[in-house]
Formats: C-alpha cells, structure tokens, sequence
C-alpha cells in the first residue's frame, strides 16, 4: 500500500489548458490517464469515479473536478452519504 499523500500542484493557464486536454484525449481514447506530481507517477484507471464538486464559503469559491478510484473503507462512505443527504436538503 502507498503512503498518505495530498499535494496540490498550481499551473498556469496555457499548462492547465494543456492537461485537461490531455486528460480528455487520454481518456477517449484508452479510457486511462498518466500524470507526474511532485516526482510521482499518477495513474488514473478506466473504472474512475468522476465527479464534478463545487464549494463556497466566506466569499470564496472553488470548482474541482475529481477523479477517484482505489478502494474506499466504510468511512468514506458515509462521508459520501451525508454530504448526498445535505445536498438533497439543499
């Protein structure tokens, strides 16, 4: 199993455009996707979950798209319930 990890890496405009094209490309055509974050090698499978999340609060905003495949234990799970449960109630 590989260690935790949660890094971010920040790109330009021109190099984000890049990426998600290339991870649009990559996925039509092979349903996979390779991408290098601080010297690691990430590989996301044809079986991802894609998601799209949107956040605000104090005044800030954020947009992410995911992508998440592995295994998950039982907390993540309800994770995922309840914040279904609050956007129905929303």
């Amino acid at each position: 199993m590989k260690d935790d990890r949660d890094v971010e890496k920040t790109l330009d405009l021109s190099a984000f455009i890049a990426e998600l094209r290339r991870l649009a490309d990559s996925l039509e055509q092979n349903g996979s996707f390779e991408i290098e974050i601080e010297g690691e090698t990430v590989r996301i499978p044809a079986d991802a979950i894609f998601s799209i999340e949107h956040e605000r609060e104090d005044g800030r905003e954020e947009l992410e798209f995911q992508l998440a495949w592995g295994e998950y234990d039982e907390e993540d799970d309800e994770d995922k319930d309840e914040e279904s449960s609050d956007e129905n109630e929303a």
